[in-house]
């Protein structure tokens, strides 16, 4: 019984109207993630093993599992059970993240190439709207977004996130059941008494490349930098600050009929513009957000390359050979090493960009700057880039670093300036995505949603760890300890 208990499933609930293609049964543990797909899938053939809880099942053991809370903030806003009649919103982060290679390993043998992706979702916060009131009150707000004990694992395959057909074909089923939610409410009983919960699902745990993919744009490379708004890369490196949100899932789907049927005949390039980079069909609704881990480690890999452009004045003389550039690299990596104790890592990684992003590290690189004045621009850099990180990784910036968020508009456009002047040669005509995100998104973001750090990956990203260890293949490590 306590085990039935803990497997989501075990819950009676029930949906008004009932979910459309969705069976009523409330007793469903972990499933096929193909099921609901006919059998003769003639023109892809699916190998791959994916297993997943149903979406709606999945959310009741969630809430379950939050009960207490919600009761104990019931209370702390003096609301008895009559008051909350109109019944629950619910606020879920959904985050998805392919993993790279996760074959077992044994330490002889090569490693078979074998991915993953897991999906995942995250109950952020839980209102009510009190009878004769107009503003909602928050009786549950997740305190750890980024932790991976709130994230709870959805559906796990085993897919290359890049291979597009596979991904959406296992994901399809997941996304019927959360657009059938999406038109109903759940009947729940917690504390004893049914009460009804409305979803509201916000996209918003995907790097810029499952964004990019779900969404029908282009891949990162492209000249339409940016997958908040229309900008080019060229646009975005003349003018750093000043851009708004525009782009959105119906958008993308209105573009994408353009681009299918070209209503005005025209050539591949206009089309193209019209469109502006919409050329695949947009197959999951994302919520336009910056992705606040991989902007740290997008941004930590330009200020290491700044670095070593800077270590060779790459300024003075704008090409220089591959040899050259080499053995800037070495020489950062080993200041680095012996000044930070910071190990050279292949991929830039969270906690590389974290140790590599502050003060401390702007210093012991300046050792190897020649010119003052280059190492002035340096300081000043990242100076404003740690004033403007905390507004952009804070889970509530208006409270955690409110001076900041005030400055942030001045400091980025700041930032801008130095970098269109100082360090001209690296962002003539170009510049990184995340870097105009950083410089030219942020506040708007938290003015829409009050915060960006927490709708991050994080959390997802950190139960990968947890899956590799289930898996028992801590990467790179051989088995023979067992």
């Amino acid at each position: 019984a306590a085990e039935k208990e803990l497997l989501p499933g075990h819950h009676p609930f029930e949906w008004q109207p009932a979910l459309k293609n969705v069976s009523a049964s409330c007793h469903v543990g972990i499933i096929n993630g193909l099921s609901g797909w006919a059998a003769s899938v003639d023109d892809f053939p699916i190998e791959t093993i994916t297993r997943r809880f149903r979406y709606d099942v999945a959310l009741v053991s969630a809430l379950k599992d939050l009960e207490e809370d919600i009761l104990e903030g019931l209370t702390e806003h003096g609301l008895d059970d009559s008051a909350c009649g109109a019944g629950f919103t619910v606020e879920i982060k959904e985050s998805c993240d392919g993993m790279g290679d996760v074959s077992e390993k044994h330490g002889g043998g090569p490693a078979i190439p074998e991915k993953a992706v897991r999906f995942s979702f995250t109950i952020m916060s839980v209102s009510v709207l009190p009878e004769g009131k107009d503003e909602a009150v928050t009786v549950f707000r997740e305190p750890k977004p980024n932790s991976e004990l709130s994230c709870k694992p959805l559906c796990l395959m085993f897919v290359d996130e890049s291979n597009h057909e596979m991904l959406t074909a296992v994901l399809d089923p997941l996304l019927a059941e959360r657009s059938a939610m999406k038109q109903s409410r759940l009947i729940l009983s917690i504390g004893g008494l049914p009460r009804s919960f409305r979803f509201h699902f916000r996209g918003t745990g995907y790097d810029e490349k499952m964004v990019r993919e779900m969404e029908g744009l282009e891949a990162s490379g492209s000249t339409y930098v940016c997958t908040l708004c229309d900008s080019t890369r060229a646009e975005a490196s003349q003018n750093m600050v000043l851009h708004s949100v525009t782009r959105s899932h119906h958008e993308n789907l209105e573009r994408y009929e353009i681009w299918r049927t070209n209503p005005f005949s025209e050539s591949a390039e206009e089309l193209r513009d019209r469109v502006k980079g919409v050329s695949a069909k947009p197959f999951m609704e994302t919520h336009p957000t910056l992705d606040a881990l991989h902007c740290d480690i997008g941004n930590a890999t330009e200020f290491y390359k700044i670095f070593q452009d800077e270590i060779g004045e790459v300024f003075r003389r704008p090409n220089p050979t591959r040899e050259e550039r080499r053995s800037w690299r070495a020489s950062l990596d080993k200041q680095l090493r012996q000044k930070m104790k910071l190990k050279p890592v292949m991929r830039m990684n969270g906690n590389y960009a974290r140790k590599l992003m502050t003060e401390e590290a702007v210093e012991v690189v300046c050792e190897l700057v020649p010119s003052d004045e280059r190492r002035e621009a340096l300081r000043e850099l990242m100076g404003l880039y740690l004033q403007m990180k905390p507004v952009w990784r804070a889970t509530c910036p208006a409270k955690e670093c409110p001076d900041q968020l005030c400055r942030y508009s001045f400091n980025s456009q700041r930032f801008a300036e130095i970098l269109s002047s100082a360090f001209r040669y690296r962002y003539n005509g170009k510049i990184t995505n995340y870097l105009h995100k950083t410089l030219a998104h942020v506040p708007e973001i938290i003015e829409r949603d009050g915060s960006i750090g927490a709708w991050a990956s994080e959390g997802n990203e950190s139960a990968n760890k947890l899956f590799r260890r289930f898996r028992k293949m801590n990467a790179r490590q051989s088995k023979a300890y067992e």
